[in-house]
């Protein structure tokens, strides 16, 4: 428990539940690829044991779910606090997902996901912060702050036809669409003791993000699939301030 008295402290912080996350993911998974022509790639790349961030791009509204449900691992991912609202969100809350405020600082889903890495497990995140066309043009520094702040690598994560060319933010893909997902190489990150400085923490963002879009291509020339290209106009949400754009990259 020693490592929970360092900062951020999370001895006092629940680890999300796990009981849902575990037992419900071989029927989904059956589900899933009774729905769609799914094809994962990659997933010996992702460590058998210890923490692990999965940082993903985001181009579609069902990236985040296939993430839990078709990762080697149960994933604790870092999810929009909009969505758990009704039975869905006690659904999120039970699989064990992060309830995440994007546009203020938020303490709380931080140390649950810093509780989770800790504790061995598995930290999903998306670091465009937002659905869109998945090229990483806007890249948000958490991925790079759980793994300072945890020594946990960073394993990053590609989506391809989770949305069509032209599809609405909140689009499916049709039935039997080919999903590919991609697992690229961990990215190695040791830990830096508190404080942790936002020079830091950005420069660890830039290397990931250069990273990522080598990986990009690299899965991109693998697979021979392609992004779906920008949202509609009037599709885009706001975006949460304190990322690093392609420009400031």
């Amino acid at each position: 428990m020693s490592r929970h008295t360092d900062l951020p402290r999370t001895d006092g912080v629940r680890r999300p539940p796990r009981w849902l996350l575990r037992g419900a993911r071989p029927v989904t998974r059956w589900l899933v690829e009774h729905r769609y022509d799914v094809h994962v790639h990659g997933a010996e790349h992702v460590p058998r044991e210890g923490p692990v961030v999965l940082a993903a791009n985001h181009i579609g509204i069902i990236d985040g779910p296939l993430l839990a449900i078709l990762a080697p691992r149960p994933v604790h991912a870092l999810t929009k606090v909009e969505m758990f609202r009704g039975p869905l969100g006690r659904f999120l809350a039970s699989a064990g997902q992060i309830p995440l405020d994007r546009f203020h600082t938020d303490p709380g889903a931080v140390k649950s996901a810093v509780r989770v890495l800790r504790d061995g497990g598995v930290v999903g995140i998306f670091p465009e912060g937002t659905r869109g066309s998945g090229e990483l043009e806007l890249f948000h520094r958490g991925a790079a702050y759980l793994a300072l702040t945890t020594g946990a690598p960073i394993v990053p994560v590609l989506w391809f036809g989770t949305r069509e060319p032209g599809g609405s933010s909140s689009s499916l893909p049709p039935r039997r669409a080919r999903i590919d997902v991609v697992f690229g190489t961990p990215h190695a990150v040791d830990a830096v003791l508190w404080p942790r400085t936002r020079d830091d923490v950005g420069e660890t963002s830039r290397l990931l993000r250069s990273r990522m879009l080598a990986d990009l291509a690299e899965a991109i020339r693998a697979t021979g699939r392609s992004l779906p290209g920008p949202l509609p106009a009037g599709q885009h949400e706001p975006d949460p301030g304190g990322g690093v754009t392609e420009k400031s990259a």
